[in-house]
């Protein structure tokens, strides 16, 4: 073997030594959802202990409808006269249903209706607060019961995916050109009382799943 062609090998090693040993933090592309949480914050899933029911599903919104939720503990009433906590629901929410975890404030200054094309069924307009949470007046009761406010009193658990989070907080910081870490504070502080934040929406879809909870598709 030549030394040029030693040398070329004894460099090629080193390179590759250096990459293993480099810090995959520091390898991986840094967006929006790689933010990690503020340092006085950690993860809180002792929550997925709770979730002991004979039946439980966890549901995937890939849309802001909360009726799905309702209609299946409205079945297991119904059909088995089953409440909480026998029965478990789940609300895994990422950025398509971001606004269903947002507090009104949230919803009038980043205009969360118009973005989201929701609108409110009283004006028919833009909704400049958040419509899940409460009926209008005169619902029905099958759209009572899809609120935010019953299923939490029948039980419901509902999360914010971080990544998602952070993904609107990139969104919304452009938009009105604030900082990212200002909007993301006031987004934290905006969920509504209740919300589990959590690391990945994926993760937490498979752990639920391990637990038990069907899976369905929203």
């Amino acid at each position: 073997m030549t030394n040029s062609r030693r040398s070329f090998l004894r460099v090629l090693s080193a390179a590759g030594g250096a990459a293993a040993l480099w810090p995959v933090e520091a390898q991986a592309p840094q967006g929006p959802s790689a933010q990690p949480l503020p340092p006085n914050e950690q993860w809180d899933l002792a929550w997925l202990d709770q979730l002991r029911g004979k039946h439980k599903q966890v549901f995937d919104m890939g849309v802001p409808d909360l009726q799905g939720v309702a209609n299946y503990l409205r079945a297991f009433r119904e059909v088995y006269q089953l409440e909480h906590p026998q029965v478990n629901a789940v609300v895994g929410i990422a950025y398509k249903a971001y606004p269903i975890n947002a507090a009104d404030a949230l919803w009038a200054k980043y205009e969360l209706g118009s973005r989201w094309q929701i609108k409110d069924p009283v004006t028919g307009q833009p909704a400049t607060r958040n419509v899940f949470v409460d009926p209008a007046a005169g619902a029905t009761e099958v759209v009572r019961e899809a609120s935010v406010r019953a299923l939490r009193a029948r039980g419901a658990i509902f999360w914010m995916c971080n990544n998602a989070l952070n993904t609107v907080v990139d969104e919304l910081s452009r938009a009105t050109n604030q900082q990212f870490d200002a909007v993301r504070s006031e987004l934290l502080a905006g969920l509504l009382p209740g919300v589990k934040l959590i690391p990945a929406h994926a993760m937490l879809i498979g752990l639920t799943q391990q637990r038990g909870c069907a899976y369905q598709k929203v």
